[in-house]
């Protein structure tokens, strides 16, 4: 259920980047994130969605992706983004059965996108251009997003991992103020990594 979610998880980032890219007119660019990951995660998960039954909503990012296109388009953007958290939130809840409470889960998928965000964030400092930037804030963004929905089930699992989590989150903000790319990306990627790390060590084994 932690891999399942997190590719949920992937989706979102991008649903929430695109958007988020949109709202600051990078039209072309929240075009793109919203249909990256037809073939870059949905393509893959289609075996797995058939079998626990969640209908295939690649259709609902191509739309999203359209609509992205098109100027002065918030509304429908913004519509095509509900959708998408819609059929996510139905794929959400026929996750596999496991052993793991909710909360280990939650942790489990908040920190993948956590470490995503941390290792996209070294990427984007190292060129320029604003594509990484884009994706390192949709990971961070759906760590936060994440971590919201589920925060209350991650103390009751951890208390210490809870602390973490947040703590990860709080530096990440700095790293990532907004869908626009700052003139300078100069927090240091060592910090980022070194909480990064922190949370997976309070992971439950695999």
């Amino acid at each position: 259920p932690i891999v399942y979610g997190s590719a949920l998880a992937i989706v979102e980032a991008h649903a929430i980047a695109a958007r988020d890219a949109y709202s600051v007119g990078k039209t072309e660019s929240a075009a793109e994130m919203f249909g990256h990951p037809v073939p870059e995660v949905l393509a893959d998960m289609a075996p797995v969605f058939e079998t626990l039954g969640v209908e295939d909503f690649s259709g609902a990012m191509n739309d999203a992706s359209a609509a992205a296109l098109k100027a002065d388009n918030a509304v429908g953007v913004e519509s095509a983004y509900q959708a998408i958290l819609t059929a996510l939130g139905d794929a959400a809840a026929r996750a596999p059965a496991s052993e793991l409470s909710a909360g280990a889960i939650a942790a489990g998928v908040t920190a993948d996108q956590i470490e995503r965000a941390a290792d996209m964030y070294g990427k984007a400092a190292s060129r320029d251009g604003y594509g990484l930037y884009l994706d390192g804030y949709g990971f961070y963004k759906a760590a936060q997003a994440s971590f919201e929905r589920n925060s209350g089930a991650i103390e009751t699992y951890s208390s210490g991992l809870h602390s973490d989590i947040k703590a990860a989150l709080d530096l990440l903000a700095t790293a990532y103020p907004g869908a626009e790319r700052p003139d300078a990306l100069d927090v240091a990627q060592g910090k980022l990594l070194g909480a990064s790390s922190k949370v997976n060590l309070g992971l439950p084994a695999a």
